[in-house]
């Protein structure tokens, strides 16, 4: 049986950059070539592989960071350390925060010959989509540089149900799961479908046409509604209760 022989010397891997974070970056990862004992050698390739950035760390030096156009500054809340119950969670186990506050603001953007101011103001305390925005290390503190789009909404307490959606965002509290199938038999949380019907709590003053007027959106609190399964943002209210915030155009059905 013919026997291989692979060298490692040539294993190059490129990981410049690693302070900021924007996403995964592709770099270069060249291998040996691999030489079977009949003599003949498969040609070196590089190939792409993914490295995972971390937060662009903004050096002491400067003193201000101004969002430019419909971007938004926000100051990340810090990652709750212990669980409601008082135990202390792992690292791994830390929810990743999705809300903060607004300590600097864009000057807006145009729509058409229309210009609009941001509709967050300095202070106001914001929840945003999971993924959104670019991390950045600023004055010893972790900060988001969002789009003004990906703010689901202004908290001015610290209930998430009392969360008061922006733009075309929708607010609903979940129904809740099924208990058991059609034939009766009792259901375990892990077997428990994912519901995708809910209650309307709150909607967003809706979404701004080209003459920059809000049009109304087609739900209303109290509508029992429908919406796509896997869209949104989760929550867990105080209450123990499940809500979601999601765009208008996820519901798919007014339910009576």
């Amino acid at each position: 049986m013919a026997t291989a022989q692979l060298t490692a010397s040539s294993i190059s891997v490129s990981a410049r950059n690693l302070s900021s974070f924007e996403g995964l970056r592709a770099s270069n990862v060249k291998f040996a070539s691999f030489k079977p004992a009949g003599g003949f050698a498969l040609s070196q390739r590089p190939f792409r592989c993914l490295v995972v950035k971390a937060a662009t760390v903004v050096a002491p030096k400067y003193t201000s960071i101004k969002p430019l156009g419909d971007r938004v500054l926000v100051k990340i809340k810090t990652v709750e350390e212990k669980s409601e119950g008082g135990i202390l969670l792992p690292s791994s186990a830390q929810t990743k925060p999705q809300a903060g506050e607004v300590v600097a603001v864009g000057e807006g953007k145009s729509i058409g010959k229309t210009k609009l101011d941001i509709s967050v103001k300095t202070g106001a305390r914001v929840v945003y989509s999971k993924y959104a925005g670019t991390e950045v290390e600023f004055d010893g503190s972790s900060h988001l540089i969002l789009k003004e789009d990906d703010i689901i909404g202004i908290l001015e307490t610290d209930d998430i149900k009392d969360l008061k959606p922006l733009n075309d965002r929708v607010f609903i509290k979940l129904a809740e799961a099924e208990e058991k199938t059609a034939g009766g038999l009792l259901l375990t949380e892990a077997t428990k479908e994912k519901p995708s019907i809910g209650t309307v709590i709150a909607v967003g003053p809706g979404p701004l046409d080209e003459e920059g007027n809000r049009k109304a959106l087609p739900v209303s609190p109290g509508s029992t509604v429908l919406y796509s399964k896997y869209a949104g943002n989760d929550f867990k209210g105080s209450d123990g209760a499940n809500y979601i915030a999601l765009k208008a155009s996820d519901v798919m059905a007014i339910l009576s």
